[in-house]
């Protein structure tokens, strides 16, 4: 008795520490690090017959693709409703906070009307970009907007066929987006009030559905992204663009953005164009290209990068795992078709475009599924990123919005 007496104070002590452990956040589109992969643990390693089971939903977010952020226990996504778009904030428990307009959203009927920005979430702030181009700083806990800044106006941008689709960077102090414009393809706004800090000049690509994303090399950060017709390395902090590489696709679309590792970038898109392995400079200020390779040709579904080798989904659906160091093919397989893939604890989430989810397992000789189900609420094409937080997976579906328990039991 004496000897539980003294343990019980323990164990009450880890519990408390256990309970009081931050959850792992996924505060911007494709997690913590742009990248499509969370280093949360404690995840099932295997679905049941039918899927995790779903904790809530939400059905009112209007038209959009918009994936969701979450950060402090809140979930942010957005949607448009008579051609408005609407910043919507949840608890954990599904219950909405708020829902405020930030003005007009992408409303072209035949191109895909709804929003495209996930919110990125900074500290005490949230930052969007509607497919308008106008990029917003709103405070993350009311909703209430701070500043705002139409790019396209005020870098003499344009729009684009299927309209602005990018969420914003921060970096440091900078707020970074792709308006398109004369001598500012990629500008830096000051993240506190929407003030100009630099442009690039010398490039006046259009964009191209592109979040850009930003690596070191060496001593310097780059900003990493696609434009119209070009694969472009920006420095950081000045906006000077140290190289450009030509790469023009079909219907200008650069949807993916690079994925990066010790000074190898890679770069991929649909349309059987295939994917293409680059060598940054000691520096980063130097570029060379070093394989390319037909059959991974990822649309707009992104990739991840798990121990040197690439995994993403085709335009034809096939799933390719690939060397990042040469550009050959491991394997391949069906799996959930095309669509979108995160990464966590050990495991792919793939969401295909026809409402096939998939939780699959890397073995050294290919795929395995290890769950499976079918998205059934919502409506339109599911393009929306998967998002997962303290051990919960949210998909969104046109109008609706999903969390499933995905934690280990």
């Amino acid at each position: 008795m004496q000897n539980l007496k003294r343990i019980m104070p323990i164990f009450s002590l880890l519990m408390i520490v256990v309970s009081a452990a931050p959850a792992a956040d996924w505060p911007q589109f494709r997690g913590p690090n742009r990248d499509g992969i969370s280093a949360e643990t404690g995840l099932m390693k295997q679905w049941p017959v039918d899927g995790p089971p779903e904790l809530w939903s939400y059905e009112g977010l209007g038209e959009g693709f918009s994936s969701v952020a979450i950060a402090d226990g809140t979930v942010y996504t957005c949607g448009m409703i008579d051609r408005q778009g609407y910043l919507f904030a949840f608890d954990l428990d599904g219950n909405r906070k708020y829902k405020v307009s930030y003005g007009p959203e992408w409303a072209k009927g035949g191109n895909y009307p709804g929003t495209r920005t996930t919110p990125t979430i900074d500290g005490d702030r949230l930052y969007l970009m509607s497919g308008q181009g106008r990029i917003a700083c709103h405070d993350a806990k009311t909703g209430e907007r701070i500043w705002q800044v139409g790019t396209l106006d005020k870098f003499d941008g344009k729009n684009i066929r299927w309209g602005i689709s990018e969420s914003v960077l921060i970096d440091g102090q900078n707020a970074i987006c792709t308006p398109g414009g004369k001598n500012a393809t990629v500008v830096a706004l000051d993240k506190a009030t929407g003030q100009t800090v630099w442009t690039t000049k010398g490039l006046s690509e259009p964009s191209a559905y592109c979040s850009p994303l930003v690596v070191e090399r060496g001593a310097n950060r780059l900003i990493l992204t696609l434009a119209e017709k070009s694969i472009v390395g920006i420095d950081a902090g000045t906006g000077k663009v140290h190289w450009t590489v030509p790469h023009k696709v079909s219907y200008d679309i650069q949807a993916v953005s690079p994925a990066y590792e010790n000074g190898m970038m890679f770069v991929t898109n649909g349309y059987r164009h295939g994917s293409h392995g680059f060598a940054l400079s000691a520096d980063g200020t130097g570029i060379e290209k070093k394989w390319f390779e037909k059959s991974l040709d990822v649309h707009h579904g992104g990739v991840v990068l798990v121990d040197g080798h690439i995994h993403g989904a085709g335009t034809r659906g096939q799933w390719i795992c690939l060397e990042l160091a040469g550009g050959n093919v491991k394997f391949s397989d069906k799996l959930v078709g095309k669509g979108s893939v995160i990464y966590v604890d050990g495991r792919l989430y793939g969401y295909g475009e026809r409402g096939q989810v998939g939780l699959i397992k890397i073995t050294p000789g290919g795929y395995e599924t290890v769950g499976s189900f079918r998205v059934t609420k919502g409506g339109g094409p599911h393009w929306a990123h998967p998002a997962i937080s303290d051990a919960r997976l949210y998909l969104r579906h046109g109008d609706a919005l999903m969390c499933y328990d995905i934690k280990a039991r």
